[in-house]
């Protein structure tokens, strides 16, 4: 089973929306699976999740036992993924979710002040010794900034080469349960996301097979 965090200190960056348009994009690229975690107070995702028609991938709520053995009951019963959406704060529940993840997506805006934020959530990944991703998030077509976030974001780690753009669709389809690729499969929000997936499922794969040949070395 592989664990997805969304995690970011700014708000607004795009967490909840990405976390729903991934999780369903993973459904629809087969990998099987795919359960949703929100840690967030505010719950937007599960907001999100409430008014769904398709009830394919279940909301899980934390056990009062805690999300490790939360996400060990999961793998148990067979769930494939878990996308696991986080509140814009440095807390150390923070640090306890960022600390299961296989994989961490940072989203950021090309701006300024996101790009100054994103150095604390970085040093929790980074003490929790996990691997990251940055994903350019909402970025306006053609803008300079744009490739400047990338190259300023690069030098934390690495940046997905799948861009986000700010788009009507986006936060349409948060509002009634659905996702860009779910309101028009041939749309341009549909192709970014549809590319970002197939670049995360490929960094968790080689995650899974490094992690394989460290505990079984030939």
């Amino acid at each position: 089973m592989h664990v997805l965090v969304l995690a970011s200190r700014k708000g607004g960056v795009g967490k909840t929306t990405l976390s729903g348009h991934l999780a369903v994009e993973a459904e629809r690229a087969g990998v099987g699976v795919v359960a949703l975690i929100d840690t967030d107070p505010q719950a937007g995702l599960t907001g999100w999740w409430k008014v769904r028609v398709s009830e394919s991938i279940p909301m899980i709520n934390v056990l009062p036992a805690g999300l490790g053995a939360t996400l060990r009951e999961l793998e148990a019963a067979g769930i494939d993924l878990v996308v696991i959406d986080t509140p814009p704060s440095i807390t150390a529940s923070i640090s306890e979710t960022v600390r299961h993840a296989d994989l961490v997506v940072i989203p950021a805006k090309p701006s300024p002040h996101d790009l100054r934020a994103v150095g604390a959530t970085v040093d929790i990944v980074e003490a929790e010794r996990r691997p990251l991703v940055f994903v350019v998030n909402q970025a306006t077509g053609r803008a300079k900034i744009t490739g400047d976030a990338a190259v300023a974001l690069s030098q934390h780690g690495t940046v997905a080469p799948s861009t986000l753009h700010h788009r009507v669709d986006f936060a349409v389809s948060m509002t009634d349960g659905r996702t860009a690729v779910e309101l028009d499969p041939k749309s341009k929000s549909a192709a970014e996301v549809s590319a970002l997936w197939l670049y995360l499922a490929d960094r968790l794969e080689r995650i899974r097979r490094n992690a394989a040949a460290a505990a079984n070395p030939a």
